[in-house]
Parts: C-alpha cells; sequence; structure tokens
C-alpha cells in the first residue's frame, strides 16, 4: 500500500510539472505534508524518482542550469500508462480502514478530465455504498455479548468514517457535474508568491534546454 502511495505520488508531481527537477518535486509533496498522512519521509522522494528511472517510467536528465547543476525528470509513455491505472485504481478502490491511496488520487484529480473524474468517482461510490453495510452500526456492547465492547466501539468508528465519506463522495460528483466544481486551470488563481509561478518559468527553460540537448546529439550521431 504505501509503495503504490508513493509511486502513484511522485508519478503524479512528475506529470502535473514535468520537466521538474527534484527539489522542486520534494518541496511540491512536504506541501502537501505527505510525510504526515502518507508516511513519505523527505528522503525517500530522490530514492523513488530513482526508482522511477530504474524502471523506465521516467527519464532523468542532467543539466548545467547557470552556475549549478540540475536532475529534471520527465514521465516516458509508460510512466504516463502506470500513472493513469494507478490513479484510476486508487480511486475506485475502496478500503474503509486506509484511504492513504484515495486522498494521494484525489490530489491529483486536475490530471484527469472532468467527465473522467465523475466517473471514477461514481464508481467509488456505487462500491462504497455496498461495503458501508457490511460495517456495523450498532455501538451498543450489550447487543455483541461475545466480542470485546472497545472492538465493536472500533468497528463502528469505521463504520461512522466510511458512511461520512458516502455524503462527501455524493456532495463531491454532483458539484462536478453541475460545474460549482472546477478541477480545470480555471478553477482557481495561485498567490503571487506562489512556488508554481517560478516552476512554471523553470518549466519552460528546462524544455528547451533538453530540445537543444537532443538535437546536438542528434547532429553528433550523424
Amino acid at each position: 500500500m504505501a509503495a503504490n502511495t508513493t509511486r502513484l505520488l511522485l508519478l503524479g508531481t512528475v506529470a502535473l510539472f514535468e520537466p521538474v527537477n527534484g527539489y522542486q518535486i520534494r518541496r511540491e509533496l512536504m506541501s502537501w505534508q505527505v510525510d504526515r498522512w502518507a508516511n513519505v519521509n523527505p528522503g525517500s522522494i530522490y530514492h523513488g524518482l530513482g526508482s522511477l528511472v530504474a524502471a523506465g517510467l521516467a527519464v532523468r536528465h542532467d543539466l548545467a542550469d547557470g552556475a549549478r547543476d540540475v536532475a529534471v525528470y520527465e514521465l516516458t509513455d509508460d510512466g504516463h500508462s502506470e500513472f493513469r491505472r494507478l490513479l484510476a485504481d486508487a480511486i475506485v478502490t475502496v478500503n474503509v480502514f486506509d484511504r492513504r491511496d484515495f486522498h494521494a488520487a484525489f490530489g491529483l484529480l486536475p490530471l484527469l478530465a472532468p467527465e473522467e473524474a465523475v466517473e471514477l468517482l461514481d464508481r467509488r461510490h456505487a462500491t462504497l455504498a455496498a461495503a458501508v453495510t457490511e460495517v456495523p452500526v450498532d455501538t451498543d456492547p450489550a447487543d455483541h455479548p461475545h466480542v470485546p465492547p472497545h472492538a465493536i466501539r472500533g468497528m463502528a468508528l469505521w463504520g461512522a468514517e466510511a458512511r461520512a465519506e458516502l455524503g462527501w463522495l455524493s456532495d463531491v460528483v454532483g458539484d462536478l457535474r453541475s460545474g460549482r466544481l472546477d478541477i480545470t486551470s480555471n478553477g482557481w488563481t495561485p498567490p503571487a508568491d506562489d512556488p508554481g509561478h517560478q516552476m512554471t518559468a523553470d518549466r519552460e527553460r528546462y524544455r528547451e534546454m533538453i530540445a537543444m540537448r537532443r538535437a546536438q546529439q542528434e547532429a553528433t550521431s550523424q
């Protein structure tokens, strides 16, 4: 579970900002507080990026950016395919005891077209609606004499959380359908000091640098 969550977050962050350097990926994920809810430690991010490259899911470009050298990452076609697979699985797969994968996927929802997001969330809603019927509602330990009473209360908490998510999910899907929830780039305006503005400028510069390197490599090989 943790490995899939980490891979989904890394693939998704690269997909959001590529080409993007490793420090920017780390800073972005730390701003999402992934160390607190996804058990992704800052030091493991660079290792995870290396694993994506080794698996053929990402490409690393070592670029000279002024006076410093930077490692810049892009997803391969296989990386984009793996990201979309993990994203869809994390949305539609219901685990009432652990929602880390879904939280990661929901944070990456803007990478989906709104209609695709609605379709996947609808599927989750249907699965969750069936799952909540299997989690006890009754919290009276007297009705379960052969079960430790604190265990009954613990199961009831999971049930309450699942039902709360079901209501929340109904609202989210309804707002997506009506347009009240806009997950496109028009849905919000980042503040003037948002680091994303610098990432956008860097992205364009990295694209030019990568294109120049590829042209040089092609000229040398001819």
